[in-house]
């Protein structure tokens, strides 16, 4: 057995990583009613490739509160930022075919004016906002992923969901975003 004043740095380092891994990952599936980002990730470039794929005629399905998009504790919703107007949310369905960019959180932020913003980076991007969450009947951090799914005969409709949480940070979640990109210029 060795003591843990034996252990070298090195590896004092790696056991620390591999028990905050742990520790991480049980907070994690405590709440398997809760969305992971790399759910929202998954779910909301499957949503874009639908679209990409078979235009405005996918379009009911991500109304559909009983449908694929919506899962957990989440779900997917469109807009699109040029025409200003919520495309689909299944879950507030009085929201389609609304404007979009004015509305705000209870802290002021303009959430679609960031949301099209970060759909325009390569990869998406993230935001953070309040938002109710659902069956919650009361506001709660959110951060969503959004992208820009390119339609035949438009200029690209918005796409994106997202998870309900207090500790990630937008840092955390665009560097997973981007190995789930790319993961082979990202080592584990």
């Amino acid at each position: 057995m060795h003591s843990i004043r034996k252990l070298t740095r090195a590896a004092l380092i790696a056991l620390t990583l591999t028990v905050t891994t742990l520790l991480t990952h049980s907070a994690a599936v405590a709440d398997e009613s809760a969305a992971t980002p790399d759910e929202v990730v998954t779910k909301v470039w499957g949503a874009a490739k639908v679209l990409q794929t078979k235009g405005a005629s996918a379009i009911p399905s991500l109304n559909n509160a009983d449908g694929p998009w919506v899962w957990k504790d989440s779900y997917v919703f469109a807009f699109d930022c040029r025409l200003d107007r919520m495309v689909a949310h299944p879950m507030r369905p009085d929201l389609v075919g609304r404007p979009i960019m004015q509305v705000t959180d209870n802290n002021g932020k303009y959430i679609f004016k960031e949301l099209c913003a970060a759909a325009t980076a390569k990869n998406g991007g993230w935001v953070e906002y309040q938002w109710t969450k659902p069956g919650a009947g009361q506001t709660s951090r959110k951060l969503s992923y959004a992208v820009t799914a390119d339609l035949a005969f438009s200029t690209g409709i918005q796409v994106a969901a997202g998870v309900y949480d207090e500790t990630l940070s937008l840092e955390q979640l665009n560097k997973m975003t981007a190995e789930m990109a790319d993961p082979g210029n990202y080592s584990h």
